[in-house]
């Protein structure tokens, strides 16, 4: 899974793109009365901000190191990331359910519906060309991974958030024009109460699974399975080094990875040349993995024989 930086061009197109809804379906909403239509806007208002909030996110993630935070302030990122599964499930799945509910007790039948379904198809259209471009770009990220394990492999959350919001976005769309339409055909607006319903739920789910996947990067996740192997390799076949232990790895951002490495060194070779070794090992890891940003290499007789973990302790 490749998670270089990535220009934010995605979530400024889903931003603007998710604003532009919103107010159409406020406006339909206020036409029609329909509380699917006025969950959507609310909705589309959520996703709006939740782009305003990964923007801010990645900017502050780039800030440098400093003495309070020697690691660098990457994991801002996965915090805001969290926020936006919390605002999903509170602001656009509660309300959704809310209003829903709300409408199947105290019915009122839409008046104007020709006027919700043109916001609809034209929310759908700029829903869909944001999709789009987020799904584009997922694509070239994931590389020969599947969906699924892409997501869960990624460490950079916007580009999975705005594609699985999108794509909720999209399917509650529909959903509303269903209930729109059964309440219409049936005379019962409760349908469309219950649309919203639906609709609640689609959101209530797509936030779980961005809240466990941000939670993961949040608390500490390690590199790719395919550096770290990579990491031990390029170690174990230096002159000098009989032995390697843990490779323990953080990402401290999409594009940060901190290694810490045990390592038995020859007892033959001089403290020069361990120094020496450590510096090349240094080098060598961030020619060919840029995102590794840090490298501590501790020393440590008979390294790769230690059992998980024990190479670390102090």
């Amino acid at each position: 899974m490749s998670d270089g930086v990535h220009n934010n061009r995605t979530l400024w197109i889903a931003f603007a793109a998710n604003l532009g809804i919103a107010a159409s379906k406020f406006v339909a909403a206020a036409f029609t009365g329909s509380s699917a239509m006025l969950t959507e806007g609310v909705h589309s208002v959520v996703d709006s901000t939740n782009q305003l909030l990964l923007l801010w996110g990645r900017k502050a993630a780039r800030r440098p190191a400093d003495a309070t935070h020697p690691l660098g302030h990457g994991r801002e990122l996965y915090f805001w990331s969290f926020v936006v599964a919390v605002l999903v499930f509170a602001l656009g799945a509660g309300v959704s359910v809310y209003e829903g509910m709300l409408h199947i007790s105290h019915p009122e039948p839409a008046v104007s519906p020709i006027i919700a379904y043109v916001v609809l198809a034209f929310a759908f259209l700029l829903e869909g060309g944001s999709t789009w471009t987020a799904f584009v770009e997922f694509k070239q990220a994931k590389g020969p991974l599947g969906w699924i394990e892409a997501v869960k492999r990624s460490k950079d959350p916007p580009g999975f958030i705005v594609l699985l919001e999108n794509g909720a976005a999209m399917f509650g769309i529909v959903i509303a024009a269903i209930g729109l339409g059964l309440s219409q055909l049936t005379g019962d607006p409760r349908f469309d109460g219950a649309a919203s319903v639906v609709i609640g739920g689609i959101l209530g789910f797509t936030a779980w699974i961005l809240a466990v996947e941000s939670k993961q990067l949040l608390i500490g996740e390690s590199a790719d399975i395919e550096i770290v192997d990579g990491l031990k390799r390029m170690i174990e076949c230096r002159r000098g080094v009989t032995g390697v232990g843990d490779v323990l790895t953080l990402h401290s951002s999409p594009d940060q990875i901190t290694v810490m490495v045990s390592v038995d060194f020859d007892d033959a070779i001089s403290a020069g040349d361990v120094e020496k070794l450590v510096h090349s090992i240094e080098v060598d890891a961030a020619d060919r993995w840029p995102m590794v940003r840090r490298m501590f290499i501790r020393p440590q007789s008979g390294a790769g024989d230690l059992p998980p973990g024990a190479g670390m302790r102090s």
